[in-house]
């Protein structure tokens, strides 16, 4: 028992010294420095910390890993490591377009199940394949399906569970050309998983942490995946929509894995598990896309009151309990509908503010609140504002 507990402590150890877990967190600062340069265009400053998507990319990742683990093991997930050598690959090659949602296991993992299935014993086809991973073709596909189908769930799980916190606020322009607002969430989570392996670990693939079994033929290799996810948002407030997508994806992951466990009897049905997901993950964000830009655009310019799309961190609007998607409609005591009357109406009481908010679910209430002479440019908030063309042009 100490021996396997000293060999996990080491596996975990050099989990640091892979380059695929350094590719990871690259990627997360990468998407986080390009958000910020979007809201710096757009508003001037910045709503969240370059390390935002760095945050999430530890959260929750670790407690599914370990449950992913469990439930591989038990259900018998074996792969060999020419397999998991290439889902490491297409990772990679995904990861390279910047495109978050790109990294969801159905491209990842659907994509290798797919490459194994037709091209891994095919040497006129893809002779490169078999040179380099010579044992792609003893992969399992029932196995990698089901390995697909476990990590589907999780992505659903972790979509419902902290997709729609602290999404960014970005601005866009309507189907009509008007300027508006809409929310963007952009996660990378890191998920390490223990798999079992067949085989020895040859160099150069000795890097990888790895567990001894008691049996020669396999061995436990920790294996770090990402999920990544990505949705804007126009048409609702950004909790319901990424909510939604949530339950779609849960949805899409238990129908996924139907197939998948009937792979274990008729394997072509594993085939049609990583065809069902990667059709069924795009046409999902593209049904996601379209039926939120056929709603009228909800973080827009009103004809009675200020919608708001960001409160800044930490700011003084945040600590009035102030909430996205709310409407300021009154500001002490007078109208207001555009950013400068807002401001204005401020003014009127230097150390003192009182708005009038309309909620999501159409009540009004009341927001007060203790200014200090310099606070009333600094309460946080940001509304959407008419912008050049160039400001609206891709990053």
């Amino acid at each position: 028992m100490s021996i396997w507990v000293l060999e996990a402590l080491r596996g975990v150890l050099r989990l640091f010294v892979q380059p695929l877990f350094y590719y990871g967190i690259v990627l997360a600062l990468v998407a986080g420095w390009r958000r910020v340069k979007r809201e710096r265009k757009y508003f001037h400053i910045r709503v969240y910390s370059p390390y935002h998507e760095s945050k999430f990319f530890w959260r929750s990742g670790l407690a599914a890993g370990l449950i992913l683990s469990l439930a591989t093991i038990a259900a018998g997930v074996a792969l060999p490591r020419d397999a998991v050598s290439l889902i490491a690959l297409v990772t990679i090659a995904f990861g390279l377009t910047l495109q978050m949602r790109l990294l969801s296991p159905a491209y990842t993992v659907g994509t290798t199940l797919l490459i194994v299935s037709f091209l891994a014993n095919d040497k006129e086809i893809f002779p490169a394949l078999k040179r380099f991973f010579p044992e792609l073709g003893e992969t399992n596909v029932a196995a990698l399906a089901i390995l697909l189908a476990l990590l589907l769930f999780v992505e659903a799980w972790l979509i419902l569970r902290n997709g729609a916190i602290e999404t960014s606020p970005q601005l866009a322009k309507s189907k009509r050309g008007f300027v508006v607002g809409e929310h963007w969430s952009q996660r990378l989570w890191f998920v390490p998983v223990l798999l079992p392996v067949v085989g020895e670990l040859p160099p150069p693939f000795s890097w990888w942490p790895l567990f001894p079994c008691d049996g020669d033929s396999y061995s436990l290799m920790l294996v770090p995946f990402f999920i990544g996810f990505s949705q804007r948002v126009q048409g609702t407030l950004p909790k319901t929509s990424i909510r939604f997508a949530g339950q779609k994806m849960m949805l899409l992951a238990w129908m996924v894995s139907l197939f998948a466990i009937g792979g274990y009897w008729y394997v072509p049905l594993s085939i049609v598990a990583a065809a069902l997901a990667l059709i069924g993950r795009e046409w999902l964000a593209f049904s996601l896309h379209r039926q939120d830009r056929l709603k009228p655009p909800h973080f827009s310019k009103r004809e009675h009151g200020l919608v708001i799309l960001g409160i800044l961190p930490h700011s003084k609007a945040e600590k009035m309990g102030l909430q996205i998607g709310e409407v300021i409609t009154k500001v002490n005591g007078v109208p207001v509908k555009t950013e400068t009357e807002f401001y204005e109406a401020l003014q009127r009481n230097r150390a003192f503010c009182k708005l009038e908010v309309v909620d999501e679910n159409e009540e009004v209430r009341f927001v007060q609140g203790a200014l200090y002479e310099d606070e009333h440019h600094e309460l946080g908030l940001l509304f959407v504002k008419e912008r050049e063309k160039w400001a609206l042009e891709a990053v």
